[in-house]
């Protein structure tokens, strides 16, 4: 029987036995029968190779050849099975020697029925070889390269391995649904969070099924199966996310989210959320309520303000300014705890005068508290007021076998005679407020249109104010801060300080929010940047800058061309330098605010937020600008003896450590409170008990002498 030739395919003709005589019709049938033979093999995808009894290569076809790197002039028919093996290795294609691989396959050649097995080559490809035994002896080998198919069988059990991996790694339990609505997919932390067990949530259960077991199990308080069934559908047809909450019998807060699979079905995640809602419940209360009184906060009033000035049809109301009198008469003799408690036993006072709970009082800071009354008869019921709390207030307040003797002053502004807005109401019963306290104290007035000596005497001192840069009245003081881990100190906070000749040192709280309204603190703000970097070009290498920084000035639109000119004129790299800005600078959502406090910090600049959550903190702010350090405002650090404060502060250090914020205390004024900042993680510290406000040359001289005691250990 003809035979292929591996180089050329021509056909090798049989030697008819002597004598006989084929016809030419056979002859031709039989080489067409071979050539279409040939061109079968020839154009098989896998290779083919058949050898006789004696272990000679009877056939092959190109692909055989390819597939090991064959010399197609060595490999013809007739050689010899171990021949082909020998010439295997010495062209470097077989992993072994060609007595192992003959032991190999010896097994296969003898036995009398089918197998396969695989072989890998040294380049690392996989072989799967299919061996078939002929009934007249000899076999037929078929050669198939499986290497991707091997490396994709590979790469799928890796991604199970993964994908079970990170199952059992979530922090989210996790079910998954097909289109039926039957579950496949069940991860451990699922049952850990609810405290189930495999056989409670079987795979293949249903939603409604599963929704119903939590029913069972007493894990979820009471639901409605069906809508919750209906919202899932909804959710699907819609190709729509869907979170919700669910709220456990053991107090546990469980965040639910469903998220469509474009293939069909969904997948359920399931997190644990109660610590974050606590969290957020907390920051909520403080960004809405003072901490030391627990009354509404500037915030909250001004919201309950606006929301009842919305109602056209509003009934008469009267907002009364308060302030209290020889309030720091009390500080300074018995120090801040004294004052602290004073003004809680105040807000306790004033709650109980008021008529019903629709009334509002309101710390906006200090000792300066705000009322709002809902009046159905205007003036005369503001004026009863006005008679319980002067009357309450006047008692003595006995702390500790000690009396305390305050006042109170009250302004009083009515709406709508007296405004017809929230500025404008709470403007005239500060200006009220003033002229009770300018004539004798412990008495409220009403507000009258002919009240204009307060505003004449603000005249004068935004005139003496224009005056004072000029004439260079204004200095600056700088107070340490310091690293609470290490005790370095790191730096020192710029505080702008106003001797007048005329007014004597003027207090800032009393001066910046008139330069604030009239422009003057732009100008104000550069001399005191300007000055504070030229300060800290003198300082030990790396010690930061702190300056104070106006939403006016960040407004003004030539902010950052000063920030610079100022680090260019004192060559104080701009890493040193930090800006310390107010929540309501971060309150203004102008794109001009953000990109001049973006821009400033991709030049390496930090930015702090000031007085953190004393008016309008907001983890809103910290989102949509991620700010290098948080400064907890010095009534939390004076308070911070009180269990809820001392919560607070925590949250606070807590919050910055995970945003990866830095953390500042101010106002540390004792051992005490350094103490439990530093067992809490807080990270700076700034007050009395650090270091107080000094002279440019005093601050220059410690700072010199804390970097040498460093270097010297």
């Amino acid at each position: 029987m003809p035979v292929v030739d591996v180089k050329d395919g021509s056909i090798v003709p049989e030697r008819a036995p002597e004598g006989v005589e084929r016809p030419r019709r056979m002859e031709d049938e039989l080489r067409e029968q071979n050539e279409r033979f040939s061109a079968a093999v020839e154009n098989m995808s896998h290779g083919l190779c058949m050898f006789d009894a004696d272990e000679r290569m009877i056939i092959c076809n190109g692909n055989y050849i390819k597939l090991f790197c064959l010399d197609a002039k060595l490999v013809r028919p007739g050689i010899h099975f171990i021949d082909i093996l020998r010439h295997s290795v010495d062209i470097g294609i077989a992993s072994q020697s060609a007595d192992e691989l003959y032991s190999i396959r010896k097994p296969y050649i003898d036995q009398a029925k089918p197998s396969t097995y695989e072989e890998t080559l040294s380049d690392g490809r996989i072989i799967n070889i299919s061996h078939r035994p002929l009934a007249v002896g000899g076999w037929v080998s078929i050669y198939e390269d499986i290497t991707e198919q091997r490396r994709a069988e590979q790469d799928l059990k890796e991604q199970h391995r993964r994908f079970d991996a990170a199952l059992a790694n979530m922090s989210q339990g996790l079910l998954m649904y097909d289109a039926d609505g039957k579950m496949i997919v069940r991860n451990r932390r699922f049952l850990e969070l609810y405290n189930a067990t495999a056989a409670d949530f079987p795979l293949g259960t249903t939603h409604r099924d599963a929704l119903e077991k939590l029913l069972e199990l007493g894990i979820y308080q009471q639901i409605d199966v069906d809508s919750e069934v209906a919202k899932t559908e909804a959710c699907l047809a819609a190709a729509k996310m869907h979170s919700a909450y669910r709220y456990l019998t053991d107090g546990r807060t469980v965040l639910v989210t469903r998220q469509p699979m474009s293939g069909g079905g969904w997948v359920v995640t399931f997190d644990d959320v109660t610590e974050r809602r606590r969290t957020e419940e907390r920051m909520i209360h403080l960004a809405h309520h003072d901490t030391l009184t627990g009354l509404p906060n500037r915030s909250m009033f001004r919201e309950r303000l606006d929301l009842a000035l919305e109602d056209a049809a509003a009934p008469p109301l009267a907002i009364f300014s308060l302030d209290l009198d020889r309030f720091k008469a009390v500080n300074d003799t018995w120090g801040h705890p004294a004052g602290d408690w004073l003004l809680k036993s105040v807000a306790e006072r004033l709650q109980r005068c008021l008529r019903n709970e629709t009334d509002v009082v309101a710390r906006f800071g200090g000792d300066e508290f705000v009322v709002m009354q809902f009046n159905s008869r205007g003036i005369a019921d503001a004026e009863k007021l006005a008679k319980r709390i002067v009357e309450a207030i006047a008692k003595p307040f006995r702390d500790k076998s000690r009396d305390m003797h305050i006042g109170i002053s009250l302004g009083i502004a009515v709406f709508p005679e007296d405004g017809k807005d929230a500025d404008t109401l709470l403007k005239n019963a500060d200006t009220a407020l003033y002229r009770a306290k300018s004539e004798g104290r412990n008495l409220y007035r009403f507000f009258e249109p002919a009240m204009d000596a307060i505003v004449q005497a603000r005249r004068a001192l935004e005139v003496d104010l224009d005056a004072a840069l000029p004439r260079q009245e204004f200095d600056l003081d700088f107070q340490p801060i310091m690293n609470i881990a290490s005790g370095e100190i790191i730096g020192a906070e710029a505080l702008m300080r106003w001797h007048s000749p005329a007014r004597g040192t003027v207090a800032p709280d009393a001066f910046i929010p008139v330069a604030e309204e009239t422009g003057l603190i732009v100008p104000l703000g550069e001399w005191a940047l300007r000055k504070a970097c030229t300060a800290a070009a003198s300082w030990p290498p790396g010690l930061r800058i702190a300056v104070n920084v106006s939403a006016v000035q960040l407004k003004s639109g030539g902010f950052a061309r000063s920030v610079i000119s100022a680090l260019a004129f004192s060559g104080v790299p701009a890493g040193q330098l930090e800006l310390e800005i107010t929540e309501t600078v971060l309150m203004d959502e102008s794109k001009a605010v953000l990109k001049t406090l973006r821009q400033l910090r991709d030049l390496g600049i930090r930015i702090a937020l000031d007085d953190f959550g004393t008016g309008y903190s907001s983890l809103g702010y910290l989102r949509r600008f991620p700010v290098d350090k948080i400064k907890i405002d010095r009534s939390f650090i004076h308070d911070m003896g009180n269990r809820d404060t001392a919560a607070i502060v925590r949250t606070i250090i807590g919050l910055g450590t995970e945003l990866g914020i830095v953390v500042t205390a101010e106002g540390v004024e004792t051992e005490v409170q350094l103490d439990m900042l530093r067992d809490n993680g807080c990270a700076e510290a700034q007050g009395y008990l650090i270091g107080v406000p000094s002279k440019a040359a005093d601050i220059q001289r410690l700072l010199k002498a804390r970097a040498l005691h460093s270097r010297t250990g």
